[in-house]
C-alpha cells in the first residue's frame, strides 16, 4: 500500500523554525518527485515546494524563498521541509504527495499529485 505520513509540525512563534517530514512507505521512493502542499480552511490549497526523485530540481512558491529548504533522503524513503523565520501567514495544514519522477509544470496547484496523507498542522503565533 502507498503510504506518505507528514509529520513534525506544531505551534511555533513568529521568526521560529520547524522541520517537516514526509516518510513514504509502499513505492520505489526515488523514482517519485515529492511535494509539500498547504491549505487553510476556506481556502484553495497552494504549492509550497517539490523536489525531483533525484533530489537535483527543487522548487519554491515565491514567499517560502530564502526561509525554506527541501531535501530528501533517499535511502530512508524521507523527504525534509526546513522552515525557518516563519511567519503567521505561514500557519496552514501541511501536507505531502507524489507525483512520477519531475515535478512537472503544474506543481504549484498539485497536477498529477497522488497518495496525499492526513498532513500536519503547523500554527505560527505569538
Amino acid at each position: 500500500e502507498v503510504q506518505l505520513q507528514a509529520s513534525g509540525g506544531g505551534l511555533v512563534q513568529p521568526g521560529g523554525s520547524l522541520r517537516l517530514s514526509c516518510t513514504a512507505s509502499g513505492f520505489t521512493f526515488d523514482d517519485y518527485a515529492i511535494g509539500w502542499f498547504r491549505q487553510v480552511p476556506g481556502r484553495e490549497r497552494e504549492g509550497v515546494s517539490c523536489t525531483s526523485g533525484s533530489g537535483i530540481s527543487k522548487y519554491y512558491e515565491d514567499s517560502v524563498k530564502g526561509r525554506f529548504t527541501i531535501s530528501r533522503e533517499n535511502a530512508k524513503s524521507t523527504v525534509y521541509l526546513q522552515m525557518n523565520s516563519l511567519k503567521p501567514e505561514d500557519t496552514a495544514r501541511y501536507y505531502c504527495a507524489r507525483t512520477f519522477v519531475d515535478c512537472g509544470s503544474g506543481w504549484l496547484q498539485g497536477v498529477y499529485f497522488t497518495s496525499w496523507g492526513q498532513g500536519t498542522q503547523v500554527t505560527v503565533s505569538s
